[in-house]
């Protein structure tokens, strides 16, 4: 029996649309009280809540989010008639109540009398309970906060990368990106977060090449940089052909991370794309030494590795057994197919015809019946061939020449 090469399938990073927190400012909108009946204290607490209206509308300019965005902004105010039904929205949407607001939203944006202000704040709001509950009716108020246009540009930009990143999350990539490079074009932004999604994307929609050219810039800067963006670059590099770019990357990442597992994985899975498979043996037994593999993917690269290596079953043998010990592994077709090859090959015959035996009755087909039926054979166990050469035949076999001479006593 020749040795068979196993096939290794690489571990691939863990790649995730992060979902950016967005919280709508709590909007407060002063009706207008002034009566004769009023007294002198209302009118000055009226005055106190005006001038800290106000200050608060400047703080806010002070802070804008976006100063290098070309739109002015809208300028426009809430009506005075909507007032309390904006008001009741506000409170709605501060309590995340979804049954009490959305009606008074859609009665907002039916109203002909509703300006530009009332409309968008009144979708931005709608759009705003929906999230994680019905993003795709959430994605449609947001648009409709875009779209009327009277939003100030701090929830007017903000409203427009909601929509980005709920569509990247739907995995509609195209419009996600579509949606993306509008809000960056218009708000002006560079937020390293903002070309991070955008690259993120990219690599989704299998643009590699510019997927590198986003992210590359944003972890050469250093500084505090998500690990996340530069998994997606490592695996950029690598889908682009570039293997030996994205290596490096790991080996930099792994170096200065560790004790992160998730760097010294990908780091492994680097070097078994780059065919240095002695030092993926290296980083997975330093993982395995700390019992830091709890992943059947992880033990299973790992043995793969040693049974394609040369002389190297037994530690096959230790580490599959060890997988099986802890639960990590199971005694399923591959696992144990693997476990008999390991011992047939290092010249332990009876466990290999234990494993094989667990692993026959698995197969799609006869073949490992059929191998098992020989080694039996071989060691003069004549009966037990000819049952395991008539189950190969009863499965299926490539040739069933093999199991009739067997099965024949030839």
């Amino acid at each position: 029996m020749s040795k068979s090469r196993m096939s290794q399938q690489a571990l691939a990073a863990a790649l995730t649309t992060a979902l950016l927190a967005f919280a709508a400012p709590a909007v407060s909108f002063a009706q207008d009280a002034g009566s004769d009946r009023s007294s002198r204290a209302d009118r000055s607490s009226r005055s106190a809540e005006r001038n800290e209206r106000r200050n608060s509308r400047q703080s806010q300019q002070a802070e804008a989010l976006y100063p290098d965005s070309s739109r002015q902004e809208p300028g426009v105010s809430a009506s005075q008639r909507l007032v309390k039904q904006l008001n009741t929205l506000s409170e709605a949407s501060s309590a995340g109540d979804a049954a009490k607001g959305l009606p008074v939203a859609d009665e907002i944006l039916a109203n002909d009398r509703a300006n530009e202000y009332d409309k968008s704040m009144a979708a931005l709001l709608a759009g705003q309970m929906l999230l994680n509950e019905d993003n795709a009716r959430a994605m449609t108020y947001m648009q409709q906060a875009i779209d009327t246009g009277g939003l100030d540009n701090n929830n007017h930009f903000q409203a427009m990368l909601i929509v980005a990143q709920l569509q990247a999350q739907d995995e509609q990539y195209e419009q996600a990106l579509a949606s993306l490079d509008r809000y960056i074009t218009e708000s002006g932004s560079s937020k390293p977060a903002d070309l991070a999604l955008k690259g993120n994307i990219l690599y989704r929609l299998e643009r590699y090449p510019e997927a590198v050219a986003t992210l590359k810039p944003l972890v050469d800067a250093g500084g505090e940089v998500d690990p996340q963006w530069t998994q997606i670059l490592m695996a950029s590099y690598a889908e682009s052909g570039d293997s030996a770019e994205a290596t490096r990357l790991a080996e930099q990442v792994a170096q200065a991370t560790p004790d992160d597992k998730r760097s010294q994985v990908n780091l492994a899975v680097s070097y078994l794309q780059t065919d240095q498979n002695d030092k993926a043996i290296e980083v997975f037994e330093r993982l395995r030494s700390a019992g830091q593999l709890t992943e059947e993917s992880e033990y299973r690269n790992l043995y793969a590795l040693y049974i394609n290596g040369e002389g190297q079953e037994r530690q096959a043998i230790a580490v599959i057994n060890e997988g099986l010990e802890k639960g990590i592994l199971s005694e399923d077709y591959r696992t144990m197919a693997a476990l008999g090859q390991a011992y047939y090959f290092s010249e332990q015959i009876e466990p290999a015809i234990t494993a094989w035996r667990k692993a026959a009755p698995l197969a799609e087909n006869g073949e490992t019946y059929l191998n098992l039926a020989r080694v039996l054979s071989q060691e003069g166990r004549t009966a037990e061939a000819k049952e395991a050469a008539q189950q190969a035949i009863a499965k299926g076999v490539r040739s069933s020449a093999d199991a009739e001479r067997i099965i024949s006593g030839r």
